[in-house]
């Protein structure tokens, strides 16, 4: 089978799937809020090496919407015994390689199990195997009852396998599927989420190797890169992405996903890419973390972000037309801090572009 004809037949199976959740699944109860309300973002700020700064005042912000300065109308330091936190293991067996996968899960119970247990916030785990999601039925402090949990759970031998010609199409149906699935579980938790999705990733199956993508599927991504956009940031929900795969892989191959970050705002412009756990998770503000071989250490520090961070707020500019994207910058005042935060939105989101 040539190339060509295998994506032709990639796009066909995998459009023909589930991954337009946007237009094929109702979303959850959360509305979309109209255009006048107040745009809510959780900042966190970081030095360079990476330690959290939880001391500084509105005066040392600046939010810009597509470059322009917006009014902060609201803002507070919160911590997490302000605001209900709640942390999800996201196990992946599906796009992480065999002989990975029990490594992955014995160090996410070395994790649980650090400090005799005990847990910061309500943490539960979710798996996801060729047969879909196992979501999570309680959250517990408790990290030795957690562990326990995962130490008995399925996720045993697969179907799909990663040198099967149709691997990619099979796995990113089910992977946008299963992110849908959690994104509407996590939509009625209280307070701030934080999921922590354990993969190397989805399938990217962008770029100049591949061919265009129908008009058609152009949309349905756009579509989808919407829905998820407004549902992360409206149930305050943010993405991690922990690579187990470690120093094996090629920096090249482990970053390849920054080159779709920055957003689209057009559906033209969409890839299958747009859609990857390592955009999404970079897009909410959360971290991707490659290149080392220490998973537990890796949870460790993502969840450092569910300690404090800052509710920063402010009235986006009237619409001038649906889907309209308004790229976010958080500047500081001092030097040498990083803040991160959701880098983007779409203003007036309508699902799909209208069909010309």
């Amino acid at each position: 089978m040539t190339i060509t004809k295998f994506l032709c037949a990639f796009s066909a199976a995998l459009f023909a799937g589930s991954l337009s959740v946007a237009a094929q699944q109702p979303p959850p109860a959360v509305s979309t809020p109209p255009p006048s309300q107040q745009i809510k973002l959780d900042v966190v700020v970081d030095t360079k090496a990476g330690q959290p700064v939880t001391t500084l005042s509105q005066q040392d912000f600046t939010i810009l919407d597509n470059k322009s300065p917006r009014s902060i109308t609201g803002f507070k330091v919160v911590t997490a015994k302000q605001e209900p936190v709640s942390i999800i293991l996201f196990i992946d067996a599906v796009n992480t390689p065999y002989e990975l996968v029990s490594s992955m899960r014995n160090a996410t119970e070395s994790f649980l199990k650090r400090n005799n247990g005990a847990l910061a916030n309500p943490t539960a785990i979710a798996v996801l195997t060729d047969s879909g999601v196992q979501l999570p039925s309680t959250f517990s402090a408790d990290g030795m009852a957690l562990s326990d949990d995962l130490e008995h759970r399925e996720i045993g031998l697969r179907q799909i396998t990663r040198d099967s010609q149709w691997s990619d199409s099979d796995r990113l149906t089910i992977s946008i599927k299963a992110l849908h699935q959690l994104t509407v579980f996590a939509s009625r938790l209280p307070g701030r989420k934080i999921i922590l999705w354990i993969s190397p990733g989805f399938p990217l199956a962008s770029g100049p190797a591949y061919p265009s993508l129908s008009s058609k599927a152009e949309r349905e991504i756009f579509g989808d890169v919407t829905y998820f956009s407004g549902e992360l940031r409206q149930n305050k929900i943010t993405l991690y992405n922990i690579d187990p795969v470690g120093t094996s892989q090629s920096t090249l191959s482990a970053n390849y996903y920054q080159n779709f970050v920055k957003g689209i705002s057009k559906y033209d412009d969409a890839q299958l890419a747009d859609l990857s756990i390592q955009v999404l998770s970079a897009q909410s503000g959360g971290l991707d973390l490659v290149s080392d071989n220490d998973v537990a250490s890796m949870i460790q520090k993502c969840l450092l972000d569910a300690n404090s961070w800052y509710e920063i707020s402010f009235d986006p500019a009237p619409p001038d037309k649906p889907n309209e994207y308004h790229r976010i910058e958080v500047k500081l005042a001092q030097p040498g801090l990083v803040a991160r935060t959701r880098n983007g939105y779409y203003s007036n989101p309508s699902g799909f572009e209208p069909t010309q």
